[in-house]
């Protein structure tokens, strides 16, 4: 091995440490600063009830007989409805309606008529009279619940929400408990907006895209069909968005490949479109196991490299070495690590939510 391989060598170790220690740094800072803030256990998305049979979210029991015993715990109930299990204080703005007799959804419609007024998603579930779960609520529903719980999501890839917008969306839970004729203890405004941006900066960390470049040689160029023939011999289907996507068993993205340049690829115009660069991207978050599924797209973008004729480049258009693969393989484990830490698993139902 000649004195300069080495070199490299020796600098390629110290990159890929100096990346598995910025990962465990960033591990241990979340760790000290964040303790469980964003623990999302399921004990803590059910409706706990205390000793004075208020309900955690919010509700006051209008009486002695209310059956609390039976909606303890049901929201986190792995028969509940996705969404309505997900619903919590660490992610979501939360109240849960007690109500005196079962109602239908038609009875909150001051928030269907504003749902698209907070800018966050606002996820409203009932406790279902007859089935005894909770699930999502649907506006022209007939169908009568005993409890509502009506949440604001407090973080997306926009960021946090505002404290404007939460105090409105406070004041309108008011106004709907006012109308039901019940007492509705809200969480506080201020500690909300505390923990929305908290949680903004912790996604804002570990919100990371990969992508791998496919460049053709000279001034060649590829077009549409070959990429589209090259790409569905993969497993690649063309998407809405103009790119090919490799899909999960669960119909959900793992990772996508379009042109560099971002021109969007169509069924009707595949025999028209030429580029000399595609894009392979993986989004970290919201993939189950990103390390497995970044290994997946290296050998995917292998096999299209070959096919097409291209070779593998960064967005310097530097060809990537094994050691480069390696670099950034270090910086998803990294990042996968960390959102473990933050109690996010990627890919999970509550990721998406955060990632979307």
């Amino acid at each position: 091995m000649s004195e300069f391989q080495l070199s490299l060598l020796i600098i390629g170790l110290v990159v890929v440490a100096g990346v598995y220690l910025y990962g465990f740094w960033q591990q241990w800072r979340y760790r000290h600063s964040q303790g469980d803030a964003f623990k999302l256990q399921p004990e803590e998305v059910s409706v706990q009830t205390p000793p004075n049979k208020a309900l955690a979210g919010g509700v006051q029991a209008d009486t002695e007989s209310d059956p609390l015993a039976e909606i303890v715990g049901d929201s986190g109930n792995s028969l509940a409805d996705e969404v309505c299990g997900l619903l919590n204080d660490a992610t979501d703005y939360v109240a849960t309606f007690l109500l005196k007799s079962p109602r239908s959804p038609a009875v909150l419609a001051a928030l269907w008529q504003r749902r698209f007024d907070f800018g966050k998603n606002v996820h409203a579930c009932g406790l279902n009279n007859g089935s005894g779960l909770w699930e999502r609520l649907i506006p022209e529903s007939e169908q009568t619940y005993r409890a509502f719980r009506l949440g604001l999501q407090l973080v997306d890839r926009a960021g946090s929400v505002s404290e404007m917008r939460l105090a409105a969306f406070r004041e309108l839970l008011n106004d709907i408990a006012a109308q039901l004729k019940i007492e509705v203890r809200l969480p506080s405004v201020e500690e909300a907006v505390q923990r929305a941006q908290e949680l903004d900066r912790f996604c804002a960390d570990v919100d990371q895209m990969i992508g791998i470049n496919l460049l053709t040689s000279g001034e060649r160029r590829l077009f549409g069909t070959e990429v589209a023939s090259a790409a569905e011999r993969q497993g690649m289907s063309l998407q809405s968005d103009g790119s090919f996507h490799l899909l999960d068993e669960q119909g959900a993205t793992l990772f996508n490949l379009s042109a560099s340049d971002g021109t969007t690829f169509q069924h009707h115009t595949l025999n028209q479109s030429r580029v000399d660069s595609l894009t392979l991207l993986l989004d970290i978050p919201r993939v189950s196991e990103p390390v497995r599924c970044f290994d997946n797209m290296v050998a995917l973008a292998q096999e299209l490299a070959k096919a097409l004729r291209t070779t593998l480049v960064d967005d310097q258009r530097v060809a990537l070495s094994e050691g480069a693969i390696a670099q950034i393989r270090s910086q998803v484990a990294a990042t996968e690590d960390l959102m473990l830490v933050g109690h996010i698993t990627p890919g999970s139902a509550q990721a998406l939510r955060l990632f979307s």
